[in-house]
């Protein structure tokens, strides 16, 4: 980076204006892929830009146009645009290497803004480049990146896999080393998602950990792309607290929005996550299909928040954005989107409506997870309608679709089928009021403490590894540092010695000052973000600044980001004996009620900071101790 800083300002200096702007480009590439700086990233290209402006028409221009990754652009409108004119300077001056990138660039553009098959054309197009005469080693790779985003957001899991032997033939997919490794790990996060849709989440996961790994082994910072996919991938197991540590520094990406904004709504924190969803909006543009995503969020937001009329208005544009989009996967989403709109307004027979003739649209062997998660809602439905026999026909569809995958259900979703499919089982008593939520029981008793959940109960020894958790029990969604729990417990150490104002211990920050961080980065997320639309470049590195401080704070505080703990710290011991203390207990729960225990072990987050995160729906505890 100082050498390139310098390059520009020599080559500038020499009147070189053409090499200066491609140093400008490889210098805001360096902050987009390795460092994942977005902001700084876009302001090198800005300045790429305009070092051209007066130039005649050359190549450079056109390489400057694409410099960013294509899935890196929000708006698809602009990738369009820039796409256009690196293509013409492509064929202008005979540049192939120029052509696949601008070809796969403009593809995407059109597939984001629902014009599927132009899009799949020009991509097509791309790909044969990329596996033949196109040879420069990062062009026809980001190609890659391009063509597989675009099959992710159009649900084209055939042409993805049509392309993927041909790819690997040419090494363009695959393990790599060195300065292209961030492209195999971008393509690697969105097969991985592809990989979720068709539910196989097993195989995503460690697809994700392997590419990871073999980043981190290479270059020398966190990797990007694949953090974020995983981020995705744990949110949909209900592991928030890992979901939180990967999103932590990269949601200003793209592909970041929509995980930090379902991951605010898992937290219950509606409005953040309604204000998160609304600055992709923003910032997406003309993009239809990513924008589909976010406005779910919108009116799940709206929902939790009891504003009934600003989730109708979303459903509308739901509506709207869905409108003869060859998309059958997307149109279900909204779909899902607007019967839960017209549910929540009691209008059960119009939420069937909505839903039944999406599932006819959806695959089986395309889009499994999806059509399972339909049919749990038209099985809900139906059951609230009184109508049994229709909602466990819907109940044993979505079961033997399930059979066969590979993901996490959601405790009401779980419920639901279970007892819809059980012998004998009877439609549960759904309707425009939900039903009480599940309780358990963890009560304390002299050395013995009662564990009894749907009139099961069993009787385990007392031992810190119980306390611990019926502190994180009674506090649902409280983070509490290790030392808290550790002191609460066992007392300060002999002395009346404060083991947090220690060497190692991290800044203590409350859950309250953690809410308030989270609010103050989407602050200056969209401060930045309106900065680079108005051309501000200093604002929005200024906005950037004090973003990246409070990141590094909260890194440190909470042990999130992947930082170095200091070994033998009092913090790192009682993480290490919380830890294993929480999971023993856990481990005894699940011996004597295998389902109740499951729960707890995905549910109970261990670390610096250790918190019961329950998803909605979930068992309600009582602790008594």
């Amino acid at each position: 980076m100082a050498e390139l800083s310098a390059a520009v300002r020599e080559l500038t200096r020499a009147g070189d204006r053409r090499q200066a702007a491609l140093a400008c480009v490889e210098l805001g590439q360096t902050y987009e892929n390795a460092l994942g700086n977005l902001t700084a990233a876009r302001a090198w290209f800005t300045r790429a830009a305009r070092l051209l402006e007066d130039e005649p028409a050359c190549l450079e221009q056109g390489w400057v146009a694409i410099a960013a990754m294509g899935c890196d652009v929000d708006d698809p409108a602009a990738l369009l645009a820039a796409a256009e004119l690196a293509l013409e300077r492509a064929r202008r001056f005979r540049d192939v290497n120029l052509e696949t990138k601008a070809l796969a660039d403009a593809g995407l553009a059109h597939v984001q803004s629902g014009r599927i098959v132009q899009g799949m054309a020009l991509l097509d197009e791309a790909m044969a480049l990329a596996c033949g005469p196109a040879r420069e080693s990062v062009a026809a790779p980001k190609s890659v990146c391009s063509f597989f985003t675009a099959c992710y957001h159009a649900a084209d899991f055939g042409r993805a896999s049509s392309w993927t032997a041909p790819l690997e033939q040419h090494g363009l997919l695959g393990p790599r080393d060195g300065s292209t490794l961030f492209l195999s790990s971008h393509c690697d996060s969105v097969r991985a998602t592809l990989l979720m849709e068709l539910g196989r989440w097993g195989e995503a996961e460690q697809l994700l950990l392997r590419s990871i790994e073999a980043f981190e082994k290479v270059l020398p910072f966190p990797s990007w792309h694949p953090a974020l996919a995983l981020a995705d991938l744990r949110l949909r197991q209900g592991r928030l607290g890992e979901a939180e540590a990967l999103l932590l520094g990269k949601d200003q990406a793209p592909q970041g929005v929509l995980p930090a904004a379902r991951l605010h709504l898992a937290r219950g924190d509606a409005a953040l996550a309604r204000a998160v969803a609304q600055r992709g909006l923003r910032s997406f543009g003309a993009d239809r299909l990513r924008a589909i995503e976010l406005w779910l969020v919108v009116v799940e937001a709206a929902l939790v928040l009891g504003e009934l009329s600003a989730a109708e208005q979303a459903a509308a544009e739901l509506t709207a954005r869905a409108r003869d989009l060859a998309v059958p996967t997307l149109v279900a989403r909204a779909a899902l989107g607007c019967a839960r709109v017209a549910f929540a307004r009691g209008d059960a027979r119009g939420a069937l409506a909505l839903l039944e003739p999406s599932l006819q649209s959806l695959d089986p062997a395309h889009a499994p997870w999806l059509r399972a998660l339909v049919e749990i809602s038209l099985a809900r439905l139906y059951a609230a309608l009184g109508d049994g026999a229709a909602a466990r026909a819907e109940a044993r569809a979505a079961q033997g679709l399930l059979r066969s995958l590979d993901v996490t259900l959601s405790p009401d979703d779980a419920r639901l089928l279970e007892a819809l499919t059980a012998p004998g089982g009877v439609s549960p008593p759904l309707g425009a009021a939900p039903d009480p939520k599940p309780t358990a029981r963890l009560e304390r008793s002299e050395r013995w403490w009662s564990v009894t959940c749907r009139g099961s109960s069993v009787r385990l020894p007392d031992g810190k590894g119980m306390r611990y958790l019926a502190e994180l029990l009674a506090q649902p969604h409280l983070e509490q540092h290790a030392l808290d729990l550790v002191d609460r417990i066992e007392g300060l150490d002999e002395g009346g010695l404060d083991r947090r104002a220690l060497r190692g211990a991290g800044s203590g920050l409350d859950a309250r000052a953690r809410a308030a961080y989270r609010q103050r980065i989407e602050e200056l997320r969209s401060a930045a973000a309106e900065a680079l639309e108005r051309g501000q470049l200093e604002s929005a590195e200024a906005a950037q600044g004090e973003l990246d401080q409070l990141l590094a704070e909260l890194s440190r505080a909470f042990g999130l980001g992947g930082k170095d703990r200091p070994v033998g710290s009092p913090a790192e011991k009682a993480r290490l004996n919380v830890t294993r203390a929480l999971r023993s207990a856990i481990a005894r729960i699940c011996a004597a009620m295998p389902e109740l225990g499951s729960a707890l072990s995905a549910q109970v987050r261990t670390g610096n900071y250790c918190a019961y995160e329950p998803p909605p729906g979930a068992i309600c505890w009582s602790v008594q101790s």
